[in-house]
């Protein structure tokens, strides 16, 4: 009934086995990849046909996680696996960009891959595992794919590099200082083509060694897939990649003189508008045939392309102007909002960003329901592209897997520097608002989201900037690598590569490439010009920042206090009773977490104060020999029961409540009535004895004998 391949490696600790022919027969690639206990299954289907006029290239990655995998139902009201998690949107991210180059030009069918995590092991992340299955799968469909890829995980731990550390050591990349670096890449055997990474200010140096670590490593991975695709992969789809060069040659040759003049424009609205011009013109001199002809669209494309790569590879000025290593003018502003707690407006260029963040207590934290369990966020940055951005008209709704990836980008750049929560009690969300864009919006994102923290008070370990840089490769050989790209040249260029960082190092590394890859000598280069770039933005930055800055009256003011974890309880009350009344009665917030740490938050400084005291009343022992201001509760022959320490009652004798003496307490006190009173100790019963005689009443201040023979 089934024909099976099976295919195994040792690599690193594990073992790493594909598997075909059981499972999903249907499906023109189907691989169930497992690494250790984590297994994915990919899915490979293509249209046998493009669609009629269909001018780009339509692949689409779906990566599920399954929470049977790991054993959990799902939480929510229906229980089941609802839109995809954060996680799965990143993930069919990272799925897509080394794969999509790698297709035969001018391959326009449907493409679909769906990668679904079958088991997880809570060890080994799925994200690789995916990664793998999808290039095998894609190897034996037998659709026009130049690959396969490799994928690693790669870490950085006392000076050494790690291959795919386990789930425990990424979640706590940030409480570790061990580990300093969670960093994923693909490539072929001959190329790296996509780099994710999150970093703790790593050097230029640290972070080629680990692209180059990571490269090595996934070698076996991919001799793997090419021996597992010998036993079981499907005849090749018979596809030729269309020629359209008579197309092209009429192409230029209408509208290369207008084109050429289009990208000479220096501002982007009047060089769009001029090139979209361009292209109507060239379409109006052709045929009818040739204007509904699918390569169309490709063959102006070539000509912008050629003619923006051409002028730079030949030494000439960029379409803006700039040479290679030139940034964009800079300008900073901070505190521009007046009810925000934080505010920066960050401008580069024709890229722009309002970059707002907002402080809040452990009730605003981020319940993260995953895989391999729950987690809570206490830093959140979210990041909103609309169209007026780039001038056009276009839906708004909820963020897309592009506004997704640049706002995680975003955030690990970020997370680096960020005071330990026992520092900085608060919770930070970071809204990035794109309102204009010409290159690196996440950039821009990071930079104002620095800003704008900073504007906030949050004491940050130090600035962050980020600088997006870009590659022209010919066939010949010649390069250049491009600091701070526009849209354009990202658009016809064949890498985007996004570095951020402090003055100390590198934070983040996002690296997407379009072409066949790039030499450790071209990624050495774009490094050593990333940071030159990087440290001309933080000097500007620096200028909108010239004192420290005020924390907002408007945000919430977090005191934390530490009480053993065996008086949690005690603070709670039955049901909640306690920390109610705590609450209803301070006005102030009140969050325990299971270690005994309790952030106490309001707007009002005397709210907190109350609150504090309320509940150091409840976990405070009293100290022998310390004066308590109480009130008299009950009065007896023998003495006054006294409450002077939360709900803590003492007995003051008789015989010390005056120096003279006395027939019943009555003589001087009463109930309800506020006393001084000293500790005297404890008796054999644990009881509390107080005194009065010893304590002036009006001040609380102990009487001494001095003070006593003064008196006298």
């Amino acid at each position: 009934m089934f024909n099976v391949t099976r295919k195994s490696i040792q690599w690193g600790n594990e073992t790493l086995t594909l598997e075909s022919g059981k499972v999903a027969r249907q499906a023109d690639g189907s691989v169930i990849a497992t690494l250790g206990e984590t297994s994915v299954m990919a899915n490979v289907t293509f249209a046998k046909s493009a669609k009629p006029g269909q001018d780009f290239f339509p692949l689409t990655v779906h990566y599920q996680e399954k929470y049977y995998a790991a054993g959990k139902i799902p939480g929510g009201f229906f229980k089941r696996e609802a839109r995809p998690s954060e996680k799965e949107t990143l993930t069919s991210r990272l799925i897509d960009r080394p794969c999509r180059p790698l297709f035969v030009d001018g391959f326009r069918h449907e493409v679909l891959v769906m990668c679904t995590v079958l088991s997880h092991d809570l060890v080994n992340e799925p994200d690789i595992v995916a990664m793998i299955a999808a290039s095998a799968a894609l190897t034996v469909s037998g659709v026009p794919f130049m690959g396969p890829i490799g994928a690693a995980r790669v870490g950085f731990s006392n000076g050494a590099y790690v291959l795919n550390p386990d789930v425990e050591d990424i979640q706590n990349l940030r409480n570790n200082p061990d580990q300093r670096l969670d960093l994923v890449i693909a490539g072929t055997k001959d190329a790296v083509m996509m780099v994710e990474s999150e970093a703790y200010e790593l050097t230029e140096e640290e972070m080629l060694g680990a692209v180059k670590f990571g490269h090595d490593a996934m070698q076996p991975v991919i001799d793997l897939i090419l021996d597992f695709a010998e036993d079981c992969a499907k005849e090749p789809f018979d596809f030729t990649p269309p020629d359209y060069s008579d197309l092209y040659a009429k192409v230029k040759a209408a509208g290369e003189v207008q084109m050429r003049a289009a990208f000479a424009l220096r501002d982007k609205q009047e060089r769009t508008n001029a090139i979209d011009a361009a292209a109507a013109a060239i379409v109006e001199t052709l045929s009818d045939d040739e204007k509904k002809d699918a390569n169309l669209g490709s063959a102006i494309k070539k000509l912008e392309s050629s003619i923006l790569r051409g002028d730079i590879i030949n030494g000439g000025a960029r379409i803006d102007g700039r040479d290679n290593k030139t940034v964009r003018a800079i300008s900073c502003e901070t505190g521009i909002l007046p009810r925000t707690h934080g505010s920066a407006l960050f401008t580069r260029g024709e890229t722009q960003g309002l970059v707002v963040t907002t402080l809040g207590t452990g009730e605003d934290e981020q319940i993260i329901d995953a895989l391999h369990g729950n987690s809570r966020s206490n830093f959140l940055l979210h990041y909103n592209f609309p169209p007026y951005s780039v001038g056009e008209v276009g839906r708004v709704g909820s963020p897309g897997r592009r506004g997704i990836g640049h706002g995680k980008l975003a955030w690990r750049a970020l997370q680096a520097v960020l005071p330990a929560p026992t520092d900085f009690p608060y919770t930070i969300r970071v809204v990035s608002e794109i309102t204009e864009s010409n290159g690196s919006s996440s950039m821009a994102s990071v930079c104002g989201g620095s800003l704008s923290m900073m504007d906030a008070g949050v004491p940050l370990k130090a600035p962050v900037a980020g600088v997006a840089m870009g590659l022209i490769l010919e066939d010949d050989g010649k390069y250049a690598v491009l600091t701070d790209i526009l849209g354009d040249e990202d658009h016809l260029g064949d890498m985007d590569f996004k570095v951020a960082g402090t003055a100390n190092g590198i934070t983040s590394l996002q690296m997407d490439i379009k072409v066949a890859g790039i030499t450790p000598a071209i990624m050495e280069q774009a490094l050593a010009q990333a940071k030159d770039g990087r440290m001309h933005i933080l000097g500007e930055m620096a200028k909108s920042l010239t004192s420290a800055q005020a924390f907002s009256q408007y945000a919430p003011k977090i005191e934390t206090m530490q009480i053993p974890t065996d008086k949690i309880r005690e603070v709670i009350g039955s049901g909640g009773k306690v920390i109610r009344e705590i609450v209803e009665t301070s006005g102030a917030k009140v969050d325990i977490n299971d270690d005994g740490i309790i952030k106490i938050a309001s707007n009002d400084a005397a709210a907190i104060k109350k609150a504090y005291d309320m509940i150091y009343s409840i976990v405070a022992e009293p100290e022998e020999g310390r004066i308590y201001t109480g009130k008299v509760v009950k009065l007896v022959d023998f003495g006054a029961f006294v409450n002077f320490f939360g709900k803590r009652d003492g007995l003051v004798h008789v015989s010390q409540i005056a120096s003279k003496r006395l027939n019943h307490p009555n003589e001087i006190l009463k109930e309800g009535q506020e006393v001084k009173v000293k500790l005297l100790g404890f008796d054999d019963r644990g009881k509390v004895r107080l005194g009065m005689k010893m304590v002036d009443q009006e001040t609380g201040e102990e009487i001494t004998e001095k003070k006593e023979e003064a008196e006298a």
